[in-house]
């Protein structure tokens, strides 16, 4: 029987010395699982809590907060013990940003913070990690997507300001003006005056059709026939004036991309949200005969629980081998979706390993 206590007291004293490291750590994973008292405040915390760590001999450990309260200890305001974990404190606070950042333009980044509760630096910084842009760039994104969606709907561009959100006309130009490439007023025509260069070509996995405006290319798409590609082109330019040219350098470029797997350099114009452009980027980083995934896609943002994100802006690509959506495969090596064909996915990568492996 004296054994028995005795490594019974051994276990007390071995869990608690690793809850103790757990507790000077600030460890997340720990949270939940076990909350700490300070005998000197009457206060009980969750392992992570940022507040400054007592001394061990005032500390005492407890398996539940009931326990801890029946103690006679009362919740920290600082971690909150009896809220959910603090990771799904965060997403909630975010979200509500979210919701105040598309309010109106006028709420300040630091006014956001106070009333999701939270410090403005650390805000500042919990946004960016999370959704990889500022709150600003965040509201500046939503301001001019929403003000061309309401172009569209409205009556008058006047109409579209207040409708977006915009404190002002001026800020109005500025931020669908950037997002469009044109006028409002001339996106609220239908852009008759944006002008949409297109040539055709064939290749070995079908059809190709390059456009591009003056700014840079602005479309790639591979098909089985032109008329499949034409389709393409007038849904995504469908007020624009398009002018069928002659094959020029780019289309041959791409071409030669297409067969034989060489990289290229060449202007795009190519709009989406700062997310997207952040991804499409990322894309465009990887190496000729190499794959990445979802996850270390998002993991490079910085941003590692995006992944589903990260293939929504995959497949929001407009620009077929340019920004090279075809070298990201799911985590199990899957080929995934892609919006040109499974098979010509798979041959692009066949062509890329073959000429990586042709220069070592």
């Amino acid at each position: 029987m004296h054994l028995e206590l005795e490594s019974a007291i051994d276990d007390v004293v071995e869990k608690n010395a690793e809850r103790w490291q757990a507790v000077t750590g600030r460890s997340a994973l720990a949270d939940g699982r076990f909350f700490y008292g300070v005998q000197t405040t009457r206060v009980f915390c969750r392992p992570s809590c940022a507040s400054r760590l007592p001394r061990r001999e005032n500390v005492e450990f407890f398996e539940t907060t009931e326990a801890a309260r029946s103690a006679g200890y009362r919740a920290c305001k600082r971690c909150r013990p009896e809220s959910s974990a603090p990771k799904d404190v965060r997403v909630e606070a975010l979200v509500e940003a979210c919701r105040l950042l598309c309010l109106e333009e006028s709420m300040q980044t630091r006014d956001v913070a106070a009333a999701v509760g939270l410090s403005a630096s650390y805000f500042q910084r919990s946004f960016k990690r999370h959704l990889g842009v500022t709150p600003q760039q965040y509201r500046r994104r939503v301001l001019a997507e929403r003000g061309r969606d309401a172009l569209g709907q409205t009556g008058s561009v006047t109409e579209s300001i207040y409708k977006a959100g915009y404190a002002s006309s001026s800020r109005f130009y500025e931020g669908v003006g950037q997002e469009l490439g044109m006028k409002p007023s001339v996106a609220k025509a239908g852009a008759p005056g944006e002008v949409i260069h297109y040539a055709l070509a064939e290749c070995s996995l079908g059809h190709v059709v390059i456009a591009w405006t003056h700014r840079g290319v602005c479309l790639v798409g591979l098909a089985d026939s032109p008329g499949e590609l034409a389709g393409q082109l007038e849904q995504r330019f469908p007020k624009a004036s398009l002018d069928e040219a002659e094959q020029v350098e780019w289309t041959g470029a791409v071409v030669r991309a297409v067969e034989i797997a060489t990289p290229i350099d060449i202007p795009i114009d190519i709009r989406g949200t700062a997310f997207q452009e952040r991804v499409w980027q990322a894309l465009r980083d990887i190496p000729a005969g190499e794959t990445r995934t979802y996850s270390e896609i998002a993991k490079t943002l910085g941003t590692p629980s995006a992944a589903r994100a990260v293939a929504g802006a995959c497949g929001a690509n407009s620009l077929a081998v340019l920004v090279p959506c075809h070298r990201v495969v799911r985590a199990d090596g899957g080929l995934a979706g892609y919006r040109w064909g499974a098979d010509r996915k798979r041959e692009l990568l066949r062509r890329e390993a073959r000429h990586a492996q042709s220069d070592e």
